[in-house]
């Protein structure tokens, strides 16, 4: 299964992906980079000392939004980390999966070692969020059901056969490649209870193995026969219920990097649809936050658990939480950064409201999931009950980002993370210079931060 999997992929040369897919790897490396400059900027004092106890700041590698260079390894590892700090990271949703904070982690230091090209670099990314996805369908849900975190578990693949794809490496380095990003896959989902701030990890460490990974392939390690399928391999670990047709069959003609979607709210995927039915509810002249009795928000089975807490112990708990995300968006209109800092998250009206908050499966959105991942808020005010209904939140690919959003979130971010406005233009007009070298852009970052 490994050598069909890894055969079907060499079919996607370089010269033969279409220019609108390059267009949209471009676009996810810009959302990328946002949101990783944005966590570089929340979590710089802990990456840091994180730094200077490994000494490994006297590496060759850059690390966005930081004056550090480190080792190809670290220079992934916090990059990947950062990438996830914000929520606002894409991903997909039949695979419940987040695709580009692995890939770019581990691409990038690579392209500034290797010298390679913006047109090399997203080709990388291509097949390397084609990798992600195709593996992540295979496995869930029982990957999640078995608290694996398929960012983790599959991102870890994924991510090195990026690497190995824009280094053009032979079938042989390949195969060693995605044997030994396999044996390191892991990532579990625990990290995300108890406002606990290593859920970023799972990403972070998926970039570094990946990196590792891929250079043990570039060296010509020998690899098993069948990492993937063999009676210990990935499918027969990862889940109980594997889904080899998702390999090879899933979604011919297309590119699994076309079918991702783009995060506008600061918070879990899983919570986006009712986030957004809130909004809609908000916006109703005739609703009045104040007089809430109660909510309900019925949703698929896998958004419940994990995410229906109403005891809110900080700003990773808030994300993670439907009741505070549905009553934040109740109170404000809204689910930016701003309403999942300090200032909101510990506001009285909104804890109150999130205790009101009733977060249940409902079957037959459940059994629509991954097709649609849906949720339906019920609001009752006195006498009155205020519902919506959404399917598909803003950004899926049947509901996406126009180009002029994903620019306004891209600029948000950079203000956050302290650039001015100016590097920010310069930082957008590098990327869509298809022969630039991913050095010059990161001059263009380093200058900025």
């Amino acid at each position: 299964m490994t050598d069909l999997f890894l055969k079907f992929l060499r079919k996607f040369s370089i010269n033969s992906i279409p220019e609108n897919v390059f267009a949209q790897a471009r676009n996810c490396f810009l959302d990328y980079l946002a949101c990783t400059l944005a966590g570089a900027k929340a979590f710089s004092e802990k990456d840091l000392a994180y730094i200077d106890s490994l000494d490994s700041g006297s590496g060759k590698v850059s690390v966005l939004g930081l004056q550090k260079k480190c080792s190809l390894q670290t220079a992934a590892l916090i990059n990947g980390m950062n990438s996830h700090v914000m929520e606002l990271d894409d991903g997909h949703r039949k695979g419940a999966v987040h695709v580009g904070g692995t890939i770019f982690s581990a691409l990038l230091p690579v392209a500034e070692k290797e010298k390679l090209s913006m047109r090399e670099f997203l080709y990388g990314a291509i097949i390397g969020y084609e990798v992600t996805i195709r593996l992540a369908c295979a496995v869930q849900p029982g990957n999640k059901l078995r608290g694996y975190h398929a960012t983790g578990t599959c991102g870890t693949v994924g991510a090195a056969m990026a690497i190995a794809a824009a280094l053009r490496f032979d079938f042989d380095q390949m195969k060693s490649a995605f044997s030994a990003a396999v044996t390191s896959a892991a990532g579990v989902l625990e990290m995300q209870e108890d406002n606990a701030d290593l859920k970023p990890l799972n990403v972070g460490r998926a970039a570094m193995d990946a990196v590792s990974a891929a250079y043990l392939g570039k060296a010509r390690f020998k690899a098993p026969n069948d990492a993937l399928g063999g009676k210990r391999g990935f499918l027969k670990v990862m889940t109980d219920d594997a889904k080899p047709s998702f390999l090879m069959d899933f979604e011919p003609g297309a590119f699994c990097i076309m079918s991702v979607y783009n995060k506008p709210y600061a918070s879990c995927r899983h919570t986006h649809p009712a986030i957004e039915a809130a909004m809609k509810i908000h916006a109703d002249k005739n609703f009045k936050v104040e007089n809430v009795n109660s909510v309900v928000v019925e949703t698929y089975g896998l958004a419940v658990g994990g995410h229906d807490h109403s005891d809110i112990t900080g700003v990773s708990s808030a994300k993670m939480s439907m009741p505070y995300c549905v009553a934040v968006a109740l109170i404000t209109g809204k689910a930016g950064l701003e309403e999942f800092s300090e200032k909101w998250v510990w506001n009285k009206d909104v804890l109150a409201l999130a205790r009101k908050v009733k977060v249940i499966e409902n079957e037959e959105l459940s059994a629509l999931c991954p097709a649609k991942r849906a949720s339906i808020v019920d609001v009752y005010v006195g006498d009155t009950k205020f519902t919506e209904r959404i399917d598909y939140p803003k950004g899926e690919p049947e509901n996406p980002l126009t180009e002029e959003e994903l620019r306004q979130k891209f600029c948000g971010l950079l203000r956050y993370a302290c650039v001015e406005e100016e590097t920010g233009n310069d930082v957008w007009n590098l990327v869509c210079k298809v022969d630039l070298n991913i050095n010059d852009l990161l001059d263009c970052l380093r200058k900025a931060t």
